[in-house]
């Protein structure tokens, strides 16, 4: 277990350009990490959201047999080095606009009460920043998902076929319920692990361990998977109707199909279970990576200043 190391005066001696630099590193390698341990379950659940297939744990586990079977186990990965291509910088960009966005709204200076308000704007509006700058890799990265290698054999595939057959428009599709989705996701996701390590500190005196943090990032990861899950059905029923043929016009016209095909359970909260396995695995590892490479490097940066 590593605890922190880092006074409030040490992390405080870092410029906003360094701290800046800090998080941006941080958050790419913590998004690479997770994105990666939870590709095979993260296709496998994109597969059901697709589709008017009933899900269950029995089901998903003959996709990923089949999937292995058929194309390998590299191609449990497919779609993989899209979600690389985006979540480095989505991370990278969510994690250091969570930084500003702190410090913009004066999230640690605030009372109690306060705070928490704060701590979900600033979440949330570190979520919107970096979904709304990657969002078109999300969609190529989904549509990857679903496809087999004779449809595309790559990331730069996508991107041509979609704007030579769609158009432009095309890269945000399902962009509106992504917005609506990202909001109490990202909000009660940092929220939630924001006031855990406050809690922690306060009890015990001392900054989390990294496995406390993993434990507090699983949790918060559970929580904001559950409150945006059906609009994470939504959009990517829209992102990839082009592929399935699946007809989207709009988001009330995709709420309204699913629910009148699938129901209310069925329909909108198909995959949960798996994502209540991925997502607090995927999210433990994001926020305890980030909070550890950043540590490091914030020590690394310290320390070169102490000897120049």
């Amino acid at each position: 277990m590593v605890k922190s190391n880092l006074s409030n005066a040490d992390k405080n001696a870092l410029t906003n350009s360094e701290l800046v630099l800090c998080s941006l590193l941080s958050g790419a390698i913590a998004g690479a990490c997770a994105k990666t341990t939870i590709a095979p379950l993260d296709r496998t659940k994109i597969s059901f959201q697709i589709s008017t297939e009933e899900y269950s744990a029995k089901k998903a586990w003959r996709f990923l047999i089949n999937t292995y079977q058929k194309e390998g186990i590299i191609n449990l990965w497919r779609g993989n080095s899209a979600t690389m291509a985006r979540i480095i910088p989505y991370a990278a960009t969510q994690f250091s606009a969570h930084e500003q966005w702190k410090k913009v709204l004066k999230v640690d200076s605030a009372d109690k009460a306060e705070s928490k308000v704060r701590r979900f704007l600033a979440g949330s509006l570190a979520g919107v920043t970096s979904q709304t700058l990657t969002y078109p890799l999300d969609l190529a990265r989904a549509r990857m998902a679903v496809t087999t290698k004779n449809e595309y054999q790559n990331l730069r595939q996508v991107f041509v076929s979609t704007w030579q057959k769609e158009g432009l428009k095309a890269f945000y599709k399902g962009y509106l319920p992504t917005m609506l989705g990202i909001i109490p996701y990202a909000g009660t996701s940092f929220c939630t692990y924001g006031t855990l390590k406050k809690i922690y500190k306060d009890k015990m005196g001392s900054n989390p361990t990294t496995g406390a943090n993993l434990i507090f990032g699983a949790i918060s990861g559970m929580l904001g998977q559950s409150t945006s899950y059906p609009l994470d059905i939504v959009r990517r029923r829209m992102q990839t109707s082009a592929i399935t043929g699946y007809e989207c016009t709009s988001i009330i016209g995709t709420f309204r199909k699913i629910y009148q095909e699938e129901g209310l359970r069925k329909g909108f909260f198909k995959g949960l279970s798996m994502n209540w396995i991925k997502g607090p695995i995927s999210v433990g590892i994001s926020f305890a990576t980030y909070d550890f490479v950043k540590e490091t490097l914030t020590v690394l940066i310290i320390k070169t200043k102490i000897i120049s």
